[in-house]
């Protein structure tokens, strides 16, 4: 009976240093804090008596040149989406009766005409909009501001990233690729002053995160919040001022998260609970046990 105890606690100790490894390593002790705090105050907070409206927000890294495949290969993507989406997403609607709007984060370095032009089409029948979706490596302030230029005048010329308002203006979400905002990782951006760079050329929220790469995670999770950019530091949308219905914008860029959470009903590793980045892939499908 006490080997079977010894042994029941070594197994213990053992799946307890995979999980806190497995936790450091998607950079907890960067974030664990927060989300201490978050799962806190969730508990006791009052919840209200009127309907609730969810809204499921998804920031697609749209790359039909992924992998970089012959050209028959990318216009066969993005028949499918053409194709196939519209029939998919009429078949549902919300509680206003509308049906899903997809977001296109298209990458800035994979632009064809020709796929933009089908994009702005399926846009243009009420399926989506099309967004930025830039990967910079080393850029100098001057580089990186002269590519989001460019990147609006050459999606706007498809009539992607243009409000519908009697003066239509030019204006963009924007995600980082490999999550480097604002030099996070500087093999993979360059610019500390990244968040001044995008409201200056339109940008109205930042929508890169969250990720369990730990360098460029922020400590704040589950947030939508200002930060405000200190031009001479890498990673100042690291914490920032909450948006509160009636407040004021404040500081440089809106940062919109999504979810990070610790799931502990779901545990599809065995060992470890799942660690929900609301990462959607084909072995990360949006399950209802994932939904809070």
């Amino acid at each position: 009976m006490n080997y079977i105890l010894l042994i029941l606690g070594i197994l213990l100790i053992v799946m307890i240093g995979i999980w806190i490894y497995k936790l450091m390593e998607k950079g907890i002790h960067v974030w664990g804090k927060e989300y201490i705090k978050g799962a806190i105050s969730n508990r006791f907070r009052k919840r209200p008596q009127q309907t609730v409206h969810i809204m499921f927000m998804f920031t697609d890294h749209f790359e039909p040149m992924w992998k970089k495949p012959p050209i028959e290969i990318e216009r066969q993507r993005m028949n499918d989406w053409v194709e196939k989406y519209p029939v998919l997403a009429s078949k549902h609607q919300d509680s206003d009766g509308r049906h899903p709007q997809h977001s296109w984060f298209y990458h800035f370095h994979g632009y064809r005409p020709e796929h933009l032009q089908r994009l702005s089409c399926l846009c243009f029948s009420g399926f989506g909009e099309i967004e930025v979706h830039l990967h910079h490596n080393y850029d100098t302030s001057a580089e990186c501001e002269e590519k989001l230029n460019k990147c609006k005048e050459l999606f706007s010329q498809h009539g992607g990233l243009i409000t519908c308002e009697k003066a239509p203006k030019v204006t963009y979400g924007f995600i980082h690729g490999m999550f480097a905002l604002d030099n996070s990782n500087p093999k993979h951006c360059g610019v500390n002053d990244e968040l001044q760079i995008l409201r200056r050329t339109g940008c109205y929220a930042d929508f890169t995160f969250p990720t369990s790469l730990k360098a460029c995670q922020s400590a704040k999770i589950n947030s939508i919040y200002y930060a405000t950019d200190d031009p001479k530091k890498p990673k100042s949308y690291n914490t920032g001022i909450d948006v509160e219905k009636g407040g004021k914008e404040t500081g440089d860029l809106m940062i919109i998260q999504g979810s990070l959470s610790i799931n502990w009903r779901f545990w599809p590793r065995f060992f470890y609970p799942y660690l929900d980045t609301g990462i959607i892939t084909h072995d990360s499908l949006p399950v209802k046990e994932r939904v809070d």
